[in-house]
């Protein structure tokens, strides 16, 4: 991924300004006046908070949000973006052209947001994730496709362990990011478009 399209990657930051969104449209509430309930509330637990919370309407990322804000984000959360990327592959180094290409591929097919998460990356069109990138191996990048129709076949295995991915394909090498990776990259953005 060049250095240009740096500004297509976010963290949780992005979802978190999502989730304070949602909250307000479904709740008509914004999030410092959440953070008031919450407070007047005084749950005694985080149990407790998403039990409360629950009971108002209140779930999802949404919750989620309000549970960080009432007793931290965790460390991961604070991270810039592209340390998170550079973390997954800190141990292998040798995937990291991999993911770079599935990247670069990921983001000609349409408008396409790179989310950093801790352990993986998504792939998000302006509706939802799209796919998945893991360093899931010490020699191996998984991409998770989100294609309900599609069966395990070729290329395409079984997704067990990816979040958001019905069918995956295996990458050792960057030539194997080739037209064929794209063109599911396409096929997937479409269909969560």
């Amino acid at each position: 991924m060049t250095q240009s399209d740096d500004r297509k990657v976010v963290g949780w930051e992005s979802m978190m300004e999502k989730a304070a969104e949602r909250l307000r449209e479904r709740t008509g509430a914004d999030l410092t006046e959440w953070n008031e309930r919450v407070r007047e509330a005084n749950p005694a637990s985080e149990p407790g908070l998403r039990s409360w919370l629950a009971e108002q309407g209140v779930g999802g990322y949404s919750q989620d949000l309000l549970v960080y804000e009432r007793y931290g984000y965790p460390e991961f959360m604070l991270t810039k973006p592209q340390e998170l990327i550079d973390e997954q592959y800190t141990d292998r180094p040798e995937l990291r052209p991999i993911c770079d290409a599935v990247l670069d591929a990921a983001l000609s097919v349409g408008d396409v947001t790179v989310q950093a998460r801790k352990t993986y990356i998504s792939l998000v069109s302006p509706k939802r994730t799209f796919a998945i990138v893991k360093a899931s191996t010490k020699s191996r990048v998984d991409v998770g496709l989100n294609l309900p129709d599609a069966r395990p076949g070729g290329r395409l295995l079984a997704a067990k362990s990816l979040p958001k991915g019905t069918v995956r394909i295996a990458l050792s090498s960057v030539d194997e990011v080739d037209g064929e990776v794209t063109d599911l990259l396409c096929r997937c953005y479409e269909a969560n478009s």
